[in-house]
């Protein structure tokens, strides 16, 4: 069963501003590719098509929290590791925690992203909270509390 997973991402010069270095926002989009092959490295798609599920089985993701702390800055190229970290499983939600670090190790950010499991109501075409499929529940389990724990530096007040 997976608890973590390593996405290496490289910034690419559209992810910077003009100081060269990564715009605070792309920090989401690092963390998002990271859960995606997250999916992909458990046989599934964070989108399945229909041709692998039907409607009433089909599944969605969306986020109802995502936050990020900033520690160090990352520039054009800069080669990173994005770490998925499963935080917490609930019966319709996950929450993962994300470390994006430079290939030396130095830490660049943390971030925590909570997903509801939603399927498209037939009759309203409303998403609706649902219970997350026991097809994916069998292949994730909570990462241990020692490696889950806050890394970031504390700032001072």
């Amino acid at each position: 069963m997976a608890s973590r997973f390593v996405h290496r991402d490289i910034v690419q010069f559209s992810d910077t501003d003009m100081a060269g270095i990564m715009h605070f926002a792309n920090f989401f989009r690092f963390m998002e590719r990271a859960e995606h092959a997250f999916f992909r490295s458990l046989g599934y798609s964070i989108m399945e098509r229909r041709e692998k599920f039907p409607d009433d089985q089909r599944v969605g993701w969306p986020r109802v929290h995502a936050s990020c702390d900033y520690v160090s800055p990352l520039r054009f190229e800069d080669e990173v590791e994005v770490e998925v970290l499963v935080d917490e499983i609930r019966t319709r939600s996950l929450k993962y925690i994300f470390r994006v670090r430079k290939t030396d190790g130095t830490l660049a950010a943390e971030g925590k992203i909570a997903v509801v499991c939603v399927r498209k109501d037939p009759e309203t075409r409303q998403m609706k909270a649902v219970a997350i499929p026991a097809h994916i529940l069998e292949k994730i389990e909570v990462a241990p509390e020692e490696v889950r724990k806050s890394i970031r530096p504390q700032i001072a007040s």
